[in-house]
């Protein structure tokens, strides 16, 4: 195994314990992959959710550019709703898994097909 396969079971782990969800694996590995390079550099692979410009950066570049959403305040509720998914005391919530819930919170999962 490699080390995005490492990166994907270790996000499908904070899935299962931290957010209480069964990780659908094809996805969550089109969603990894998706992300880039960025999952390996130790800053740019969280989220930081208790910044409003970083969750402005997810609206606009991962919602609205790569999701195809309509800019709306049902974005900022979908960001909300997974950032108490994963829990706000959580320290370092993965971009992959973030993205995958937002993915899965809109109904967009057609982007990865």
């Amino acid at each position: 195994m490699g080390k995005r396969d490492d990166l994907i079971a270790q996000y499908a782990d904070d899935l299962k314990n931290k957010c209480g969800m069964d990780p659908d694996m094809g996805l969550l590995t089109k969603v990894t992959i998706g992300c880039g390079p960025s999952i390996y550099n130790a800053d740019a692979s969280t989220v930081a959710a208790s910044q409003p410009s970083e969750l402005e950066t997810v609206k606009d570049n991962f919602l609205i550019k790569k999701l195809g959403l309509t800019d709306g305040p049902d974005l900022m509720a979908g960001i909300n709703a997974a950032i108490e998914t994963y829990g706000k005391s959580e320290r370092n919530k993965y971009r992959a898994v973030f993205y995958y819930m937002l993915t899965k919170h809109f109904g967009k999962e057609s982007v990865y097909g």
